[in-house]
């Protein structure tokens, strides 16, 4: 199976680029992987990917266990004019105890149960048959003597009195079916008579004459080695499965269905079998209340974070394999031990850098540059506080194999990163944003880098009123403007924030706004200094 490597939502340039990686680094192991982002890339980041001339990591919406990846009964469905013989011996092959039926395009047209077929061999009409000569021959273990008509349609007749009361008190007709053994004055009356067709008991064989009469008459005859009463047993199951009380609109389970949801309408609805179709109502087969409804989890590695909030829809369904990330640790727990890798640097992709050299894997340049990119964009060109000796050491040693000038690229990658044009509010808010859960609910804090703090200062009141309208979902929720050359922060929030982010950084007086020098970090400045007034 594909192992997916994403990021957090909101991606920023660290998690897209450590995705990407990552990826490459599991692939060339031998591993296959695929680098996933859970958002929109910003501006940021599109400057690195398409500097390096790297493709952008697909769109992952959720992990959920979907019904396509069940063990269900596929293929678990029949032809609507296939015999019931043939769906009832298709429900012993699966052990179930209903069958969806469907045309010749696979579409769903029916369903039925067992319950069904069995009310309509006890009270069904058992002196009628309408069906294909394909579907008689094949109940009854028949062949073919002589044949005229696909589709057989009539009323069955077993013979059973001597030849001339017979002929004297039965009259036949075109549409009849007779089950007669060798009887060669009851044979010449039927074939005088045209019925529909012969059925032959016990492989008895017919006379050549009468053989000559019935092709000049066009009369269907086939034999067969059951004997008379099996046949006029048997031959009602080779009548078409949706001649039964059909259920033409039943309960379906579409496969790109959530096995969650469809487990909570299985205990309301409290059915035992569901047809599972596509978007294109062709049937794939039949999930069961009762069936072993087992699935393969899908395989993630997490990068740049280790808390569900901030990770895929779905992530309690998924099997992490393994996690890499530089931020405090979060509320996400295994079953099973895995590879984690949590350490006190700038940026995820320093981490990333040194699994490179530990696997002796080179770096090629695009990935070079790209986790340079990351490094530079986490670290503020290698100014912030979260910066360490090791996330110097990466980007220069990344910036030779990249062949850029560290300084003027990170400089420009972060200028294209601050640009807010063509942005709502709300997508400057989520430009890099992430939510954590507390006691009174959930913190959000966002983040965009800046050269011209006018930018902001523009929208300010828009910005503001939308900290406020996200309250609801946000009980404490605050916006960093990091300001690139003066080092610095200004702070935005709602107004139940206030007086926290007040004592948070000890500011004497507090607006939206308000300048706060040196801190640049979500991790190490904004975070720790709100959730310790958030914790008192």
């Amino acid at each position: 199976m594909t192992t997916f490597i994403f990021g957090h939502k909101n991606p920023d340039t660290d998690s897209v680029c450590a995705s990407i990686a990552l990826a490459y680094l599991k692939n060339e192991q031998g591993e296959k992987c695929v680098p996933k982002v859970l958002g929109n890339i910003n501006n940021e980041t599109k400057f690195a990917l398409d500097y390096f001339k790297v493709e952008a990591p697909s769109y992952l919406n959720d992990v959920r266990v979907r019904i396509k990846k069940i063990k269900y009964d596929r293929k678990a469905y029949i032809n609507e004019f296939a015999s019931i013989d043939r769906a009832f011996d298709l429900m012993q092959k699966h052990n179930i105890t209903a069958i969806p039926l469907v045309d010749e395009n696979k579409k769903l047209t029916g369903y039925v149960t067992l319950k069904e077929i069995a009310k309509y061999l006890i009270n069904g009409d058992k002196e009628k048959i309408n069906t294909t000569m394909a579907n008689i021959v094949d109940t009854l273990d028949a062949h073919i003597i002589m044949k005229f008509n696909d589709i057989i349609t009539g009323n069955i007749m077993v013979v059973g009195m001597q030849s001339k009361a017979f002929s004297e008190t039965v009259e036949l007709h075109e549409d009849d079916i007779l089950i007669v053994g060798d009887r060669y004055r009851i044979l010449e009356y039927a074939i005088n008579s045209k019925v529909k067709l012969i059925i032959l008991p016990l492989n008895s064989g017919i006379n050549k004459d009468l053989l000559e009469k019935a092709k000049e008459n066009k009369i269907n005859i086939i034999e067969t080695s059951l004997g008379s009463h099996l046949i006029s047993n048997r031959i009602l199951l080779a009548n078409y499965i949706k001649s039964i009380n059909t259920n033409y609109s039943p309960i379906t389970v579409n496969n790109e269905d959530c096995y969650t949801d469809f487990k909570t309408m299985m205990h309301k609805i409290n059915h035992t079998n569901y047809p599972v179709i596509n978007n294109k109502n062709e049937c794939l087969g039949l999930i069961r209340l009762t069936g072993p409804n087992t699935y393969e989890k899908q395989k993630v590695i997490l990068v740049d974070h280790n808390n569900f909030v901030q990770s895929v829809d779905g992530i309690e369904e998924a099997d992490i394999v393994e996690i890499i990330d530089h931020h405090n640790l979060g509320a996400i727990g295994t079953n099973i031990p895995i590879n984690f890798r949590c350490r006190p640097v700038g940026c995820t992709s320093t981490m990333i850098y040194d699994m490179f050299l530990e696997a002796k894997v080179p770096i090629p340049k695009p990935i070079a540059g790209l986790l340079l990119s990351a490094i530079l964009s986490d670290t503020l060109l290698l100014t912030s506080s979260t910066t360490t000796e090791d996330d110097k050491y990466a980007a220069v040693k990344l910036a030779s194999i990249a062949k850029v000038d560290m300084d003027k690229y990170g400089f420009a990658m972060l200028k294209a990163g601050s640009s807010m044009e063509g942005l709502s509010i709300k997508e400057i808010i989520y430009t890099d944003f992430k939510a954590y859960n507390i006691d009174k609910g959930s913190l959000g804090i966002g983040q965009i880098n800046l050269t011209d703090i006018s930018d902001i200062t523009e929208k300010q009141d828009a910005l503001v009123e939308e900290l406020n309208y996200m309250t609801d979902k946000y009980p404490i929720i605050v916006f960093f403007c990091t300001d690139i050359i003066r080092k610095g922060s200004y702070v935005y929030y709602n107004a139940s924030s206030e007086n926290i982010i007040k004592e948070a950084f000890g500011l004497n007086d507090i607006y939206e706004g308000k300048f706060i020098p040196k801190i640049v970090s979500r991790k190490k400045d904004f975070l720790p200094s709100i959730l310790s007034i958030i914790g008192e």
